[in-house]
């Protein structure tokens, strides 16, 4: 895929800034890569700590950008339509959370709770299936289509629907469309063990992966579906992931992602599974994100024909992620500055 290309670039300032956060304790490792577009030539790309290119790390919520492919695969294959109402595949889920479209359980505007309430029920569930049945019972918070509210319970259920629409489970679906079409032979979406002791196949937190294998799969996005020659989402798929899909629903100030770390004072802030962290004059987002706690932080940046990906996984158990109130979710984005200036002025 990525061709090496002598760097004319001085990254420096990007090496200083991930090793710095290695050095205060925040990670035990990490490791990134940059991407130009044109030639999938590699202009950066380093190890840190105790990561090496063979690392697997789970990737939170990054792992939101490949489930929504994976459905957006089987929108082209005609197995399902973004307008798909969550009751036509799942007829329990009734009233709002039925009326919900797939679209909208994608781009959080779906009215579901972010996440399972601790205790009601218990979420010890195995599959996607059992999950789906703890979420039947919760309220919606919000009518469908009326208010962005960015979490993870929706996500199961657009899972969910994926499995009862094409019979398979979906590791299965997203081996089969993504993961090997890519090469990403060491990336799979696993449970992940909740606090209550549950192993949840997690859409929206599940996938783990290596540096290389998501780099595989920018490189698809950047070049409009196509991967080493082969088409892999149509695209038009590739638009809808990207196009705007709040649509007009409300969007709390000062408080989600696009705004606290761009300014981005838009409604527009979210499209299929990503973040549209920056918007041409005509409103065509040119930085796309899947940005995630843990700090790993995959972007695609069309104003400087480049995409990257910053592998780790924030060591919660040192002091100093405590004492310093550090969030991998609000400091990986500084390195698109980084990289941006690194590029200006290379």
């Amino acid at each position: 895929m990525a061709k090496p290309l002598p760097a004319n670039y001085d990254f420096t300032a990007v090496t200083n800034k991930i090793q710095g956060w290695i050095d205060s304790g925040y990670y035990p490792g990490a490791s990134i890569i940059v991407v130009r577009f044109k030639g999938s030539q590699v202009l950066y790309q380093k190890y840190f700590g105790n990561y090496t290119p063979d690392t697997v790390t789970y990737e939170a919520s990054s792992g939101k950008w490949l489930a929504a492919a994976t459905i957006a695969s089987l929108v082209d294959q005609g197995k399902l339509s973004w307008d798909d109402s969550a009751s036509r595949w799942i007829p329990e889920l009734t009233g709002d959370k039925g009326r919900a479209t797939l679209r909208q359980l994608l781009s959080h505007t779906a009215g579901y709770p972010d996440y399972q309430p601790a205790a009601n029920p218990v979420d010890n569930y195995q599959t996607l299936s059992e999950s789906v049945s703890h979420i039947i019972p919760l309220a919606s918070n919000y009518p469908p289509g009326t208010h962005f509210q960015y979490g993870g319970e929706a996500m199961q259920v657009a899972g969910r629907m994926a499995e009862v629409a094409t019979g398979k489970d979906w590791e299965t679906l997203f081996q089969e469309n993504i993961a090997q079409p890519l090469g990403m032979t060491g990336t799979h979406f696993t449970p992940v063990e909740t606090i209550q002791g549950g192993h949840a196949p997690m859409l929206g937190g599940g996938a783990r992966g290596t540096l290389a294998d998501y780099s595989h799969f920018l490189d698809m996005i950047a070049h409009n579906g196509v991967f080493n020659g082969k088409r892999i989402l149509s695209k038009a798929a590739i638009h809808e992931m990207q196009a705007d899909q709040v649509r007009g629903a409300y969007v709390t100030p000062k408080v989600e992602y696009a705004e606290r770390a761009r300014g981005a004072t838009y409604n527009g802030i979210y499209g299929l599974g990503e973040w549209r962290e920056e918007l041409d004059k005509n409103g065509n987002a040119v930085l796309i994100s899947s940005p995630s706690w843990a700090g790993a932080y995959p972007w695609l940046d069309k104003t400087h024909g480049v995409y990257g990906f910053f592998l780790t996984h924030v060591d919660t158990a040192s002091p100093t992620v405590v004492k310093d109130k550090f969030s991998g979710f609000w400091s990986s984005p500084e390195l698109v500055t980084l990289v941006r200036e690194a590029i200006d002025k290379g």
